[in-house]
């Protein structure tokens, strides 16, 4: 039985704990042995190489330096990394190793929940298979991106709301690697009530499945 730690807490506007317990549903229905915490700690906790998955979802907070090294070192000998919205994207802002390892970090989103577009790039990717482009109403998160991530879906800025950012093309889903890690990442899901959408919910659970080791 493959384990996964789902770790949750920050601002309360993203429903981190309700939005941990979503993910653990999807991982439990796909026969993961799920722990989840409030703990920061257990990132970097004596067990944590042993987790086949590891999903933060933590918006903003801080984790020291110690907890950061032996998450990293998980990661890179083969425990997959994954997470959506907040998760990953503005998780331990201020922590540079967790910058590296997740591969992108938050910095707006104009005009805050809008309707925009999410277009898929690798159509022929497992996690995007069978998944057209849609339109979905939440916050588009305008990031900064390790330019070494596969990118499997993109939304394009309408300059509507940022006007010298019109037509910028943002990696809204992609896959990546720390070490022997495989890392995930979906942009979608401000609210856990999101991820009740199909294309959300089938990109997330085909995500984390992935990544996993």
């Amino acid at each position: 039985m493959k384990s996964a730690l789902v770790v949750w807490g920050g601002l309360e506007l993203h429903e981190p704990e309700k939005g941990a317990h979503v993910v653990r549903e999807i991982l439990a229905a796909e026969g993961f042995r799920v722990t989840v915490t409030d703990d920061y700690t257990a990132l970097g906790g004596a067990e944590v190489g042993g987790y086949d998955l590891i999903v933060p979802q933590v918006t903003g907070g801080e984790l020291d330096r110690e907890n950061s090294i032996r998450l990293c070192a998980a990661i890179e000998a083969g425990t997959g990394l994954a997470g959506f919205h907040h998760g990953l994207a503005t998780s331990f802002p201020g922590n540079p190793r967790m910058r590296f390892l997740g591969g992108c970090t938050f910095a707006t989103h104009p005009g805050d929940i809008i309707t925009y577009r999410v277009d898929p790039k690798v159509k022929d990717d497992p996690v995007m298979q069978g998944i057209a482009s849609f339109e979905h109403t939440s916050e588009q998160y305008y990031m900064h991106v390790d330019p070494t991530v596969r990118v499997l879906a993109t939304t394009t800025f309408s300059g509507e709301h940022a006007f010298w950012k019109k037509g910028v093309e943002m990696p809204v889903v992609y896959k990546s690697a720390y070490g022997h890690g495989r890392v995930f990442y979906s942009a979608l899901g401000h609210k856990p009530a999101e991820l009740d959408k199909p294309e959300i919910r089938t990109i997330l659970t085909r995500g984390l499945l992935w990544a996993a080791r």
